[in-house]
């Protein structure tokens, strides 16, 4: 055959085994990347079961947690705008480095506003799943005519084995003077009616009720229901909270670190513009913030928080099969 030949062999070899590692390395990527609405990127994670999270790059939001049958557990308003630079309505949003109107900024701050990307190599986080992926957003030069502070946040997505939606963000301060901030995820979730579910985990504690410019208050009440407008910010809460769904007999329980704080919200019959008029009635939001205390970071620090989410089912008597994760 000679050296012409056997050189050819090699190269053919070699030109095979790099397209089946290609192949390999595509089919078991623990995400795909797709094209959404109005041509924004975003990415699908999976599982065997076909358990499923959507996360769009635009705002590093998840707009989507699906379980093995098909069942979304997150809410987006039916008129939710996929604009830039619009926030999109529902599913997580993510607020930093302002919670609401309680600084300067513009409310919720600007980073839900940005286009983010996959971090490949991010600095070492354990994980217990193969089906997650990493985000980042860099503080750019426009940011820094608002803000006036360098940063880096990472935003690390999961799936987990049993269908739990993990998020950990880590924050750090790539400036060379400290600075504080505020902070929260949103998240939209779906019930089978506002009105036939109730909160749990927040009795006998202060709130500020933000319908009432935060005037501070105590809730007495054993659970939180809904038969109207409600929009309170709780302070020094449990890392776990429940929201418990009488007629679907299931409780959602939101676990938190790093937040104290908790913000329980429905609109009600109150007019947003990009919330579909009878949205209001399939979701509330549990919202895990950190508010009260901002948190301070010296240069060169990084904060790291979670927020974890999974369903139990439900006892007759309302109280859940909890499930330890």
């Amino acid at each position: 055959m000679g050296i012409n030949g056997n050189l050819g062999n090699l190269i053919f070899l070699w030109a095979m085994l790099v397209g089946v590692v290609a192949m390999a390395n595509k089919q078991h990527r623990p995400f795909e990347q797709a094209k959404g609405i109005n041509g924004l990127d975003k990415l699908i994670i999976r599982d065997y079961r076909n358990r499923s999270v959507e996360v769009y790059l635009y705002g590093g939001q998840v707009t989507s947690w699906k379980n093995a049958k098909g069942e979304d557990l997150l809410v987006m308003s039916s008129k939710a705008i996929f604009e830039p630079p619009t926030a999109i309505r529902g599913g997580i949003p993510v607020l930093f480095p302002q919670y609401s109107n309680t600084g300067p900024l513009a409310a919720h701050g600007f980073v839900r506003n940005r286009f983010w990307e996959i971090e490949a190599n991010p600095p070492h986080l354990p994980s217990k799943t193969y089906s997650k992926v990493d985000l980042i957003y860099r503080s750019s030069t426009d940011d820094l005519k608002t803000w006036p502070h360098k940063f880096e946040y990472r935003l690390r997505i999961e799936l987990g084995h049993k269908g739990d939606l993990k998020l950990t963000p880590r924050i750090k301060n790539s400036d060379v003077k400290p600075f504080n901030f505020t902070f929260g995820f949103h998240p939209y979730f779906a019930v089978s009616d506002i009105s036939q579910i109730h909160v749990e985990g927040l009795h006998n504690l202060d709130y500020l009720d933000q319908q009432k410019n935060r005037t501070r208050f105590t809730d007495h009440a054993k659970v939180i229901t809904f038969d109207s407008q409600l929009d309170r910010l709780y302070l020094s809460t449990p890392n776990k909270l429940r929201i418990v769904d009488h007629k679907k007999k299931k409780t959602i329980v939101v676990y938190k670190e790093g937040q104290v704080d908790a913000v329980v919200w429905n609109p009600w019959e109150k007019k947003v513009s990009d919330l579909g008029v009878e949205d209001y009635r399939r979701f509330v939001a549990v919202e895990s913030v950190a508010v009260e205390k901002p948190i301070i970071l010296k240069p060169g620090e990084e904060w790291k928080a979670v927020l974890q989410m999974y369903v139990v089912p439900t006892r007759s008597s309302g109280h859940p099969h909890i499930l330890k994760t």
